[in-house]
């Protein structure tokens, strides 16, 4: 790596504020729906723990998301500083996705936002709930329309070429290109998986601290029937995202993979250092036939290798190789903690066993790790394109002097590092509140205003020693 090259500081500059905008995505998708669940829960029940829980999480929403969307205008900025020359080329194609993101999704998070968080006193119950999933839907159309600019990044379809620019010819073809339906699932699912296991870690910290209270076991109980339910259910996910990645990438597929020659019946590779100068993995240890398999369904199906791709059109196989082990790696530890969870609730010691109350309060964060090396893997392994076979990287950046790329990297990385290093602090002192003693509220929608006018929550003493 070459931090002189312009090129290269640029691509670091937007892999990390990229990188950074996507954890709180990730997060507040799944969280905006949990928040519909538990106040329609609370509503159909009258259950006053789904009301504190929903009043509990409501405050983190608020700050995560206001936190994502600080994160996201920075980043969108850079496609008119850094990468000008991708955004005159394809800017017929990404500029009306992308604009369909804030005139859809945007519009309709911003809006329904402020009823959800200042008008629990001052409209219906019916209207409030209503603004409340509106938020939701809100999180997954952005969703929607963002990895369908993503997608067809990886994907194109439906578009000429004129005069050197990209024209969209099928709008249809653009946004539900080859790769979207795959990638928007896989996707939508981690969040929910994100979001599952930062409330099960607070629901088990919780616990562990003694505030044996309905909401932090309700909580706890919730996010482990998701893990149990929606693990799995990613593990199929992305079995049929990797298929379609083999018919669409198989340069990708062959870097995961760490696959050099093409061969039938290849071994899934546990282990190895692939190395792209000897255009071999050495050290290899793995499992015969498994890795066809596994991505064509065939003992002996044929997986390409990066031999069968030009040089200069092959990914970096040392950084997929290992982040996509470390993602699935990260996906079983989700899966065996949902398995684990269903046995201990079988045995009624769910919230009585406190190493598996230390492991789910550890591995809180778990998702954010899981969904940071999926996105370098699939990012890195679109190289050395932006948008696949029509612009390469290095066609794309902006010609910026070295000094210009590298100071605002500099202050990227120490401002991102201060305001969001401050307000992840904060988020973490408000899931330290008692869940039950953060607000007392009536049984009617009132009383709380997360943002502007609420105390902050009251922290209980820890018990002595």
């Amino acid at each position: 790596m070459d931090l002189t090259d312009p090129l290269v500081l640029a691509r670091l500059q937007f892999a990390f504020t990229i990188s950074f905008h996507f954890l709180f995505p990730a997060f507040t998708i799944g969280l905006a729906s949990y928040l519909a669940v538990l106040e329609g829960l609370w509503l159909w029940t009258r259950d006053a723990v789904y009301r504190q829980l929903y009043q509990f999480w409501l405050k983190i929403f608020a700050v995560s998301f206001a936190m994502g969307v600080v994160s996201g205008i920075v980043m969108s900025y850079q496609f008119g500083t850094n990468w000008s020359r991708m955004s005159d080329m394809v800017g017929a194609v990404m500029g009306p996705v992308m604009a369909y993101e804030v005139l859809t999704a945007f519009f309709l998070e911003a809006g329904f936002l402020g009823i959800m968080l200042f008008g629990w006193k001052k409209v219906g119950e019916g209207l409030h709930f209503f603004a409340t999933c509106m938020v939701a839907l809100g999180t997954l159309f952005s969703a929607f329309w963002i990895l369908s600019a993503n997608s067809w990044m990886h994907t194109p379809t439906g578009f000429a070429i004129e005069n050197g620019l990209v024209v969209p010819v099928d709008w249809w073809q653009i946004i539900f290109n080859p790769s979207f339906p795959y990638r928007f699932v896989h996707t939508v699912l981690a969040a929910y998986l994100t979001t599952a296991f930062v409330v099960g870690g607070v629901g088990a910290w919780h616990l562990l601290k003694g505030h044996w209270d309905g909401p932090s076991q309700r909580m706890f109980s919730m996010a482990m029937w998701m893990a149990a339910l929606v693990a799995p259910l990613q593990l199929v996910a992305g079995d049929l995202h990797g298929l379609n990645t083999l018919e669409h990438q198989p340069a990708k597929i062959a870097a995961m993979e760490g696959h050099f020659a093409t061969e039938r019946g290849a071994p899934l590779l546990l282990f190895g250092l692939p190395d792209m100068q000897a255009e071999e993995t050495r050290y290899k240890i793995g499992i015969p036939k498994l890795g066809s398999l596994i991505l064509t369904h065939a003992w002996n199906g044929e997986i390409k290798g990066l031999e069968a791709f030009p040089p200069d059109q092959r990914p970096n196989a040392p950084v997929l190789f290992w982040t996509f082990r470390l993602m699935v790696a990260l996906g079983v530890i989700m899966v065996a903690i949902g398995v684990i969870s269903l046995v201990l609730r079988w045995m009624g010691r769910l919230y009585a066993t406190e190493w598996f109350l230390r492991v789910c309060t550890i591995a809180a964060p778990i998702g954010f790790f899981a969904v940071t090396f999926g996105w370098i893997t699939t990012e890195h392994g679109r190289q050395p394109w932006i948008v696949t076979g029509i612009l390469r990287t290095a066609d794309g950046v902006t010609l910026l002097p070295l000094a210009s790329v590298a100071t605002s990297l500099v202050l990227f990385v120490l401002v991102y590092t201060l305001v969001f290093g401050v307000g992840t602090v904060y988020l973490l002192r408000l899931m330290r509140a008692v869940p039950s003693e953060a607000h007392e509220t009536p049984a009617e929608p009132g009383g709380q205003r997360p943002l502007a006018a609420a105390d902050e929550p009251g922290i209980r003493p820890e018990p002595a020693e």
